[in-house]
Parts: C-alpha cells; sequence; structure tokens
C-alpha cells in the first residue's frame, strides 16, 4: 500500500528497553477511514506502538508515517493532524466539562470563530450536553471517557489513536463509545484503537494481533476466525479453572480458553479426540455435559496461536 493511500503505515517500526524488544519491525499500513484494532494482552507493545505513532516515543528502529508526516523526522508535525487518547487522559477533574473543551481548544489553538459549534456539536456527539456544567470528577467512567473523546477530537483531526479508550468502562458506556467511533466513521477520520478486549475488536474493519511486540494475525476479524485449524467444541464442567489447567497437560487439547463454566477446546478433529478429553474429565469429577462444536471467536485464535508459537520455542530451546 502506497504512502499516499494509507493515512498510518508502519515500516519496520521497533522500540527497545534495554534488551527488550516492546515493538518488533512492524510493518502494516492502514488506509484512511478505517477503524482497525490493535488487540492483544497488556505487555504486549500495543502502548508503546501507539506513543510512536503519537511522536512522544521515538522508535530505535524503522520509522512511521502518520497524516503524511514521519513519526521520526517530524513528530511536531502531527500535533494538528493526529488525536491521542491515552489510557490515562488529561482531563481536569476541578473544571466543568465545558471548561475542559474551552480548555483543549486553547491547546489546540482551535480559532475563536469556530470554537461554539464545534463543542456544541462534540456535546451532542457525546451525549454530555445534559452535563456540561458538571464537574469532570463527578462524571462517570463512562462519561469521562467520552468527555476525553470530545477534548481529543476539538481541532477536527484526520486520526484517532486511543489507547484501551473502554477499559474498566461498564457494558453501556462501552456501546456508546463504539457509537461514536461509527459516526466518526462516516466522516472519513481513520481510528487505530487497541483494546484487549478481543470482543471489542470484532466491531473492526481489520484487526492486528499483536503478542510480544509482533503481530501473530493481520485480517479482517472473520478471515483471522477461519486461521484455527481443526475443530472448536465448548464443554460445560462444574470447575472451570481446574478443568482448563488439566486439559493443559492432555495432546488432544490444542488450545483452551475459559469462559466461566464453559471451556473452548481446540482440537485437530472432534470425533476423533473429544472422547479422550471427556474421559479426563470426567475422572477428575468435573463433570463435563452438552459438549458442542462452536464458531471460534477471535480469542480463541488468538490464545492457540500464542500457545503454538510457545510450543514451538521450547522445542527449538531443546
Amino acid at each position: 500500500m502506497t504512502q499516499d493511500r494509507a493515512a498510518i503505515e508502519m515500516l519496520g517500526l521497533t522500540r527497545r528497553f534495554g534488551p527488550i524488544a516492546a515493538v518488533d519491525h512492524l510493518h502494516l499500513a492502514v488506509p484512511r477511514g478505517e477503524l482497525f484494532g490493535l488487540v492483544g494482552p497488556d505487555g504486549g507493545g500495543k502502548t508503546t506502538t501507539l506513543r510512536m505513532l503519537a511522536g512522544i516515543l521515538t522508535p530505535t528502529e524503522g520509522d512511521a508515517t502518520v497524516a503524511g508526516h514521519s513519526v521520526r523526522r517530524e513528530p511536531e508535525m502531527l500535533k494538528g493532524k493526529i488525536a491521542y487518547m491515552s489510557q490515562r487522559f488529561g482531563l481536569y477533574g476541578d473544571l466543568t466539562v465545558l471548561e475542559n473543551l474551552n480548555f483543549y481548544a486553547d491547546l489546540f489553538e482551535v480559532p475563536k470563530n469556530e470554537r461554539a459549534a464545534r463543542i456544541e456539536r462534540l456535546l451532542g456527539f457525546s451525549n454530555l450536553t445534559p452535563f456540561k456544567h458538571r464537574l469532570a470528577d463527578k462524571l462517570s467512567g463512562g462519561m469521562k471517557q467520552k468527555l476525553g473523546l470530545a477534548c481529543a477530537l476539538i481541532h477536527t483531526p484526520e486520526v484517532v489513536l486511543l489507547d484501551e479508550p473502554t477499559n474498566g468502562v461498564d457494558p453501556v458506556s462501552r456501546r456508546d463509545f463504539w457509537r461514536i467511533l461509527y459516526e466518526m466513521l462516516k466522516e472519513g477520520v481513520t481510528i487505530l484503537v487497541t483494546t484487549a478486549y478481543l470482543d471489542e475488536a470484532e466491531r473492526c474493519n481489520r484487526v492486528g494481533l499483536m503478542h510480544q511486540g509482533r503481530l501473530l494475525a493481520l485480517d479482517t476479524p472473520d478471515r483471522i476466525k477461519g486461521l484455527l485449524a481443526g475443530d472448536l467444541v465448548e464443554i460445560a464442567v462444574t470447575d472451570g479453572w481446574r478443568a482448563r489447567q488439566l486439559l493443559a497437560g492432555i495432546p488432544q487439547a490444542k488450545g483452551v480458553t475459559l469462559f466461566g463454566h464453559r471451556l473452548h477446546v481446540a482440537v485437530e478433529e472432534r470425533h476423533r479426540d473429544l472422547p479422550a478429553i471427556l474421559a479426563a474429565l470426567e475422572r477428575e469429577g468435573l463433570q463435563p455435559h452438552e459438549p458442542r462444536q462452536v464458531i471460534p471467536s477471535l480469542e480463541d485464535v488468538f490464545i492457540s496461536m500464542v500457545e503454538r508459537g510457545e510450543e514451538a520455542t521450547h522445542e527449538r530451546a531443546a
């Protein structure tokens, strides 16, 4: 993908902290108007990647262009083109919703004659109009996140970088936040969002599964779910945690994901491998029942890929 078509392009983007490669030679392009999800566990390199794209961290190797500007050579040029909302976005608790928006309008040098219309639109956009005179400290967690996004958008950026924006937010506020992102997409804004919630990643146009600084997979959610080889079986048990530990040592189970008291177990061939798995659970008194084949989720695929990668690493070390 050529640079003039991509809103974000990473070219061997790398960041090391001492001997540790937090981000390891990422090659990735995000076209204009796409909602792209970078997903994976804590410590996988997602935040470091966003901080480099925002011009806050300098890459150790490689480069990236964001809205046409190199993060290595011209990070100061990014300010007017991007919005970056970190996990701890800097709202001022002793200011009202309206005062926070005006503060960020000053910070981004929004023209005075455009300010009132933009603020009114953002308040409506985020359903914060009834709360515009409330102190930020008095808002719920979800409302604070929506205010943070409104403040980040005050200068009408081309590219929006969001670092786990719904972490710790209640389900209703998460839904509202994603509704706002979809509205932004209609206006041609490019959005890169990181999340540890793999169910949220299914809302994105494309996703990158990231682990230990590297991309394990990059495609649409549906295509990535198709990467899981073999069959996926859901089994209800009495003690999910103990059952998961047990199946980790059974060769027929190629990957195990826990959802409450239900396990998602990846197997090579359901009819051949399932009897041995059920028998092992029965012997330990875990009362397996309701086994059924299910469609894999992104979480199932991600865990399977991580486990395969760790097995390969152990084999090379041996």
